[in-house]
């Protein structure tokens, strides 16, 4: 089996790691990967919203199956290109992508098919918004209908943070398109967790769960990221948990989709907020976390490949997807003024020596090459993963790992795991 990975980050080197060690894959390519992905895969400098390109890549190199990493490509109807041109793929269509790329249709969606989640309003105009703050009470939760990068999610708690959030995305335009609509929502009281299911538009099968480190800074302080780090297995989801989740939330929203004439296959995300009534869904994503596929695929005991090709083909052949029963903690290594702007080009050093750890993965998210050297590339720049029998074990060999690189201004959370330690 010859595989594509579509994608640049350390999602997409999880992957590529991943597939690499499965002995049904012959060779895999990524487009346009990064210098960690080419140590295990070779590398194209193909754009992921280059669809034509991606096309004439997967044809010529005789590609088995195309795995999509990010959102955007999807958004943009890739895996429709690809399904239209005989090609496997596994990502959701345009249509059924509209689970992340549009908060309005989710919500919207579940509302129709019954699926828990907060109470919410979709807002066309600032003074709707408004209205709908004032009717929640605060704290309340303001979306960007569209894709932000993770970014475009504000808790305010205060009426200032409401207004100047409302301005932002409605008024000075900070999203674009994106935040033209907004969902005003309650807001719910509970931890959060991750749920990862793959599916062939009618099925789906847990590959893991995990928890993720959205804020900034520690405690979970500061702006909202794309994630700065995670851990996994998460303690929140147990099977009475994880049962529920698949009856109450996975099952309907297969069921509504193909009902809905939108068939999800590829890999389902769930946020949940475990909540005193049970599992609610604060939002859906149509690919894998990242930061989380970087402490969840690591856990796979068994070849994934022929699991990722039947669920392209519709036709799942599991029930199960035997994890380790190991803990992982990964910590993201970020830029200087991430998630505001930051600087490019810095040299990194010491990813030898982190990686020499027994025990240490480290996945590159934002690097490049310059004069055979690894610089940064953006702003969330490394995944250093520590894995252990128990979760303190496993931050203790991620933080070690940390302590091995370096670039200027790097600068990351020191309590990724620590919400684990309070129940283990």
């Amino acid at each position: 089996m010859k595989i594509l990975v579509v994608g640049a980050g350390a999602r997409e080197h999880a992957l590529a790691s991943t597939l690499a060690a499965d002995g049904d894959v012959s060779g895999i390519l990524c487009a346009p990967g990064n210098p960690g992905i080419a140590r295990v895969a070779r590398t194209v400098p193909v754009s992921p919203s280059d669809t034509d390109g991606l096309l004439t890549l997967a044809r010529r190199e005789g590609v088995t199956l195309t795995v999509v990493g990010p959102e955007a490509p999807l958004a943009a109807g890739l895996a429709d290109r690809f399904t239209e041109a005989g090609l496997p793929v596994l990502g959701p269509t345009r249509a059924a992508a509209q689970l992340e790329t549009s908060k309005a249709f989710a919500k919207a969606f579940m509302a129709r098919h019954r699926v828990p989640t907060a109470a919410f309003r979709t807002c066309d105009s600032p003074d709707a918004a408004r209205r709908a703050v004032a009717d929640f009470g605060l704290p309340v939760v303001l979306k960007a209908d569209g894709l932000a990068a993770g970014k475009g999610v504000v808790v305010a708690e205060d009426p200032a943070t409401a207004r100047d959030a409302i301005d932002a995305a409605m008024v000075s335009g900070q999203f674009g398109d994106a935040g033209r609509r907004l969902v005003v929502e309650e807001f719910l009281r509970g931890q959060e967790a991750s749920f990862f299911v793959l599916c062939d538009g009618t099925r789906g099968v847990l590959v893991g769960t995990a928890q993720d480190h959205k804020r900034a800074f520690d405690g979970d302080r500061g702006p909202n990221t794309g994630g700065m780090g995670a851990f996994a297995p998460s303690v929140l989801v147990d099977e009475a948990a994880r049962a529920r989740v698949e009856r109450e939330i996975v099952e309907p929203v297969l069921a509504g989709m193909a009902a809905e004439g939108a068939p999800f296959r590829g890999f389902l995300y769930v946020g949940l907020m475990m909540t005193a009534d049970g599992p609610k869904v604060v939002e859906f994503n149509v690919r894998f976390g990242d930061p989380e596929a970087q402490v969840v695929l690591p856990s796979v005991e068994e070849p994934l490949a022929r699991h990722l090709a039947s669920a392209a083909e519709g036709r799942l052949d599991c029930t199960t997807i035997r994890r380790a029963a190991r803990c992982l903690v990964g910590v993201v290594l970020a830029a200087r003024g991430y998630p505001g702007a930051f600087d490019k080009g810095l040299p990194v050093s010491g990813l030898d020596a982190a990686e020499a750890l027994p025990d240490v993965l480290v996945f590159h998210a934002a690097t490049a090459l310059r004069e055979g050297r690894v610089v940064t590339d953006g702003g969330r720049v490394l995944t250093v993963v520590g894995r252990g029998n128990d979760y303190a074990t496993a931050m203790q060999r991620a933080y070690e790992a940390v302590g091995r690189i370096h670039f200027d201004g790097c600068h990351y959370r020191s309590d990724i795991g620590r919400k684990a330690l309070t129940v283990e």
